[in-house]
């Protein structure tokens, strides 16, 4: 953390020739259970990673917006812009600034520089991490009174209206609000949250995030597709959201729907909804051990019903599970992306070779692993 830190601060001086007024961190993300049920008003289960995007900011007389990225060769000067104005990475710090004007509040000129660990492409949600920090430190600069519940749904408009993102809400909820040590147990349609205590090491157990390499896009037809399968579903079964359809009612449901495809997407919508409030309970009660085939059973279903997986990340799956995990899913919107296994502590080096040796045997590029800790939202630091 403090690498990155010295990063962005190096970054702005270098760019600016003057210290910013201060530094600012927000995490990624891995979801530990609740696939594509955000945008179906339903349940999610993220926790924040010790990975973070760190800004290093100060208000400009300008008048204009200018940032600057160890991570992009040319910085990214606008005014106020409209969506598509601007694109590439700098639409999602150009999408915050929008976001902020259209939610009635007057965001701070300013001039920022990035920097971040948070892995790219892997599906742990460095977009989120991105909008997320530009718009605490813009809030902080400009001391604008935007309630902590409130800003999870500014950021998403960011990557949904300007960016162009179909997402839900799970990402920048999780990069806001969440805790250390807590998994953050969301209602995607109230957006009420509850702080799950999510003590791994004390059990002996650890999450295992190994990263495909295979990588995940958002930005393209197949998440849209998904989305659109699942409210196609909602519409033909007459109620707001596939939220609304329980597990008691899922065969009934599935009976109406003809098309084979959206009876698939909506099962898997149906049950993984299950398998959050399924996990959350025995995270209460202090079974962590227990979620594990909660967790493949979620991987199983986003292969067979939802479609989302691809060779590599089956692979990791299965690899960990053989070497002992007590279960594994992928995270993420899926194509790629990583997987989480959760392990004995004393196995997740065991593991993780394990899953590097089957990619060997299967000519995949090698993944990278890392074990996660859950760790705090979006702050200044």
């Amino acid at each position: 953390m403090t690498d990155i830190s010295a990063e962005a601060r190096k970054a702005f001086t270098d760019a600016y020739g003057v210290q910013p007024a201060g530094l600012w961190a927000a995490p990624g993300r891995v979801n530990l259970i609740g696939e594509h049920t955000d945008y179906n008003d339903g349940f999610v289960l993220p926790f924040a990673l010790p990975q973070r995007t760190v800004a290093a900011a100060a208000p400009s007389a300008d008048g204009a917006w200018s940032v600057c990225s160890t991570l992009a060769p040319e910085p990214v000067t606008f005014g106020v812009t409209e969506p598509g104005e601007v694109t590439g990475w700098g639409a999602y710090v150009a999408g915050v600034v929008w976001a902020l004007r259209d939610a009635g509040f007057e965001p701070p000129a300013a001039r920022v520089a990035i920097a971040s660990d948070v892995p790219l492409g892997a599906g742990v949600s460095s977009s989120a991490a991105l909008e997320s920090v530009v718009l605490t430190a813009l809030i902080d600069l400009g001391g604008l009174d935007v309630p902590l519940e409130r800003r999870p749904a500014i950021a998403q408009r960011a990557e949904n209206l300007y960016v162009g993102a179909p997402t839900g809400i799970l990402d920048q909820s999780a990069s806001i609000r969440c805790e250390a040590g807590r998994a953050l147990f969301l209602d995607c349609r109230s957006y009420e949250i509850e702080q799950i205590p999510f003590d791994l090491a004390g059990q002996g157990l650890a999450i295992l995030v190994i990263n495909s390499n295979a990588p995940h896009q958002h930005v393209d037809g197949e998440y849209g597709a998904r989305r659109k399968s699942c409210e196609e579903s909602a519409a033909i079964l007459g109620v707001p959201a596939l939220r609304d359809i329980g597990v008691d009612g899922l065969a009934q449901a599935l009976d109406r729907l003809g098309d084979e495809v959206l009876r698939k997407r909506t099962r898997h919508i149906v049950t993984e909804n299950q398998r959050v409030l399924d996990t959350v309970a025995l995270l209460r009660a202090g079974d962590v051990r227990e979620i594990g085939p909660l967790l493949t059973a979620s991987h199983e279903s986003m292969r067979d019903d939802f479609e989302i997986t691809v060779a590599q990340v089956d692979v990791a799956v299965s690899a960990a599970l053989a070497a002992g995990a007590h279960g594994a899913r992928m995270t993420g919107g899926g194509f790629g992306g990583c997987v989480l296994a959760l392990v004995d502590a004393d196995r997740a080096e065991a593991t993780a070779e394990a899953v590097a040796s089957a990619y060997a045997e299967h000519r995949f590029d090698p993944p990278t692993s890392w074990v996660a800790v859950a760790g705090p939202g979006a702050t200044k630091l």
